[in-house]
């Protein structure tokens, strides 16, 4: 028996190793891998200039405070507020972390203006933004919640797509409005570029801020290095992390010096965030999020849901519809997705579920065609089964 706790349902399969796409047993039986640890391995299993990036750190200094300097901090805060809409960040560890991070932040800005009650922000019913107390009760979803109470109080909830509710919910109390520009657990559920430009209007009108996460579909994902980049507005903080570690633990939120101004010293803190051995990591996963590998996540992305919806076409019974941006791509089915998830993984295709009956797909961001193709074979022998 396993001393591990049951907090994860895990299925009866292990590794001993990965190359790329590919995940192997340690009997040698070869796995076609469209999890990718959920989005964080955005290089793939075992990329060469990471292993040599670790190697490499490994041997000079892994930790020390944050009392101190740590240069490979300093040059991957740069070159993040170089590439992105950020003037300042926070090294976190986790996606969870950098959620929790941003809310303090949009809470202390005010704050730090004299306006300590605009506190509360508001979130879309049933998004994810991570699993610690404050993160759960900002997604709004009854199944995380039951059982951590009492409510943490300070968040509103509106359903997705409804800008009527979302502006009557706007007080004096609000602080933010924070969302995922792709909602990936509760569905691979696309934020359109529209509804983006009518929130930032809203958060100007109002005066209070926005909150991208980006925890997922950042990072070069979505085809660019943030999803929020197609809809050409400027958010005021962004929580990341997963893609940008390419499998090693980072987490991030990045801010307008506007807001950043009010985190002054001892306001927070990460033991272990942005340490040495991780800012290396980071800095060689950036090295390695350019133009021609963004082009590869737009081009393979094209190929593979326009399969994907002639695959919806001649299976209409088992396809509802095919979800996402990038290499972030769901599809939704007609029925329950657990044993359509377990086929997949019997003929060696992982996926992972989402909310709504969705099998999500989240390959490498350097995959293959010929990759792209195994998978779609194996989509459409597990689709004639449940026709």
């Amino acid at each position: 028996m396993s001393a591990l706790a049951f907090n994860y349902k895990r299925k009866n399969l292990s590794f001993a190793k990965g190359k790329g796409s590919f995940l192997v047993t340690a009997q040698g039986k070869k796995y076609l891998d469209f999890v990718q640890g959920i989005a964080v391995n955005s290089l793939g299993h075992a990329n060469q200039k990471l292993i040599k990036a670790i190697n490499r750190q490994s041997k000079k200094l892994w930790h020390v405070s944050n009392a101190f300097i740590i240069p490979e901090g300093e040059k991957l805060a740069k070159r993040l507020a170089k590439r992105t809409f950020a003037d300042s960040i926070i090294f976190q560890n986790s996606g969870a972390e950098a959620t929790e991070a941003a809310i303090k932040v949009a809470r202390r800005y005010f704050y730090s203006k004299g306006k300590e009650y605009k506190n509360r922000i508001i979130c879309i019913k049933n998004s994810f933004h991570g699993r610690t107390i404050a993160a759960i009760h900002a997604s709004g979803s009854k199944k995380m919640t039951q059982g951590f109470g009492p409510k943490v109080p300070g968040f509103d909830h509106f359903e997705f797509g409804d800008h009527v509710k979302l502006k009557k919910m706007i007080n004096k109390n609000t602080a933010a409005i924070m969302i995922e520009t792709v909602m990936g657990e509760g569905g691979i559920k696309v934020i359109p570029t529209w509804c983006i430009k009518a929130i930032r209007e809203i958060c100007d009108k109002k005066g209070i801020l926005l909150i991208l996460d980006e925890v997922q579909c950042g990072i070069g994902r979505s085809g660019k290095f943030f999803a929020f980049e197609y809809a050409n507005v400027k958010p005021d903080i962004v929580p990341i992390a997963k893609g940008i570690g390419g499998g090693f633990p980072i987490g991030a939120v990045l801010m307008t010096n506007k807001v950043a101004k009010a985190m002054v010293p001892g306001t927070h803190g990460s033991t272990f965030g942005g340490n040495p051995l991780a800012m290396a990591v980071g800095n060689a996963v950036l090295d390695q999020i350019n133009k021609k590998l963004l082009d590869n996540v737009k081009k393979m992305s094209k190929y593979f849901i326009s399969n994907l919806k002639i695959l919806k076409k001649n299976y209409p019974n088992v396809i509802k519809e095919v979800r996402g941006l990038g290499l972030l791509i769901g599809l939704q089915l007609y029925k329950d997705q657990t044993n359509f998830i377990k086929k997949l993984m019997d003929n060696k295709l992982l996926t992972i579920r989402a909310a709504e009956n969705v099998v999500r797909i989240l390959p490498p961001l350097n995959v293959k065609k010929s990759e792209i193709d195994m998978a779609l074979k194996i989509l459409n022998k597990v689709c004639k089964e449940y026709n």
